[in-house]
């Protein structure tokens, strides 16, 4: 019965084969986000996936860690040399950078955020301290991996907690 229900003529039709996908400028994907997102940006969001990660596990061994996110991620050269300095950052400074942050954050304990807004937040904090990147780029940046990693609430609480550190640091 399987046999009369099926045209075998239909499958062996030129007409029917797969279309190869068009060669041009329009592009959507994974692909087109890398080739766009500049080297410090796609570093930011690897230097958050470490912080995340380690932040779940064991903040202590943040820069093992990371070493093994990296790797992981088949992560390049230059996105990994960006992101290891931010994480180095944090992994030298941290307890520093969690006491500044817990200052501006008095009505919320830093243990009691989210991972996702904790991670940002001591990320932007080590690139406030390493003093490399406007302050405006930081803050959006950071809001940015909020909204993408988080959600917007996350984004929103997250540029408040950063615009008010910017200010407590007279760079605002």
């Amino acid at each position: 019965m399987t046999s009369e229900l099926r045209d075998e003529s239909f499958w062996d039709n030129d007409a029917q084969e797969p279309v190869a996908p068009r060669r041009g400028r329009r592009q959507r994907g994974a692909d087109v986000v890398a080739k766009v997102e500049r080297v410090e940006t796609r570093g930011r969001a690897r230097a958050l996936q470490a912080l995340y990660a380690a932040d779940l596990r064991d903040l202590t061994k943040l820069r093992r860690i990371a070493s093994h996110v990296f790797d992981d991620l088949a992560v390049e050269a230059d996105e990994r040399e960006f992101a290891s300095k931010l994480v180095a950052t944090v992994a030298d400074r941290g307890a520093e950078l969690d006491a500044a942050l817990s200052d501006i954050t008095a009505n919320w304990r830093l243990e009691r955020l989210g991972a996702i807004e904790r991670s940002v937040l001591r990320l932007a904090a080590a690139e406030f301290a390493r003093d490399e990147t406007p302050v405006k780029v930081v803050i959006q940046e950071a809001v940015r991996l909020a909204e993408r990693y988080g959600t917007a609430r996350s984004a929103r609480f997250v540029n408040g907690v950063l615009d008010a550190y910017a200010r407590r640091l007279g760079r605002l």
